[in-house]
């Protein structure tokens, strides 16, 4: 089994997200021991983000790109590989502005691409990132679980869908920022659902 831990804030340490994308690695790993663990922290490895230059390289044919519009496209080749060779991925989603981090972003536009990862049919989109396991956790400052404010879990079905995961759990810390109360019981849900994980 291989476990992809993507740690998507932009905190390279303290991030209550990686807290729980640790947790839940940490989890995988005891259920299956031979396991090997990679990692991704996209605090230390930021991915670029898709600006002019990026998509002049993306859409430049391969045998016809320049040596810097090859090194361009290879970042994004590498987290794909990555995606691909991973039985259970493992994301840390912190809550900035009711979205996702740009770091995040930036490494869901890079796992898109069109005759890769999915491609379009007469049917319509088909994902090709099939037969994986992924594990979302979820840390709020506040509280947003099946409310109108919570734009991140509908953009993340929909996204991890298009590309062929349909398999998802959310893992949720919510209150964070009200109170160390709420934080410790916070936590403390969010532990229990990672201690049920396939028991």
């Amino acid at each position: 089994m291989n476990i992809l831990q993507i740690n998507t804030s932009a905190r390279a340490t303290g991030a209550n997200s990686t807290r729980l994308a640790d947790a839940i690695t940490a989890r995988l790993k005891a259920l299956h021991p031979d396991a090997a663990v990679e990692l991704r922290d996209l605090a230390t490895q930021p991915h670029p983000v898709l600006d002019g230059a990026s998509l002049a390289a993306l859409f430049t044919p391969a045998d016809q790109r320049t040596a810097e519009q090859c090194a361009r496209a290879a970042l994004d080749d590498a987290l794909i590989a990555q995606v691909q060779g991973a039985d259970a991925i493992v994301l840390g989603v912190p809550m900035y502005n009711f979205g996702v981090t740009v770091q995040f972003k930036s490494w869901i536009d890079a796992i898109a691409k069109a005759g890769v990862t999915f491609r379009y049919t007469a049917t319509g989109p088909e994902g090709l990132l099939t037969g994986k396991k992924v594990y979302v956790a979820l840390a709020r400052g506040g509280v947003y679980r099946d409310t109108a404010t919570d734009s991140q879990v509908p953009y993340l079905k929909t996204v991890l869908s298009f590309l062929g995961m349909t398999d998802v759990s959310f893992i949720y810390a919510e209150g964070l920022a009200m109170g160390t109360e709420s934080a410790d019981k916070a936590f403390a849900a969010a532990q229990a659902q990672i201690d049920a994980l396939a028991a």
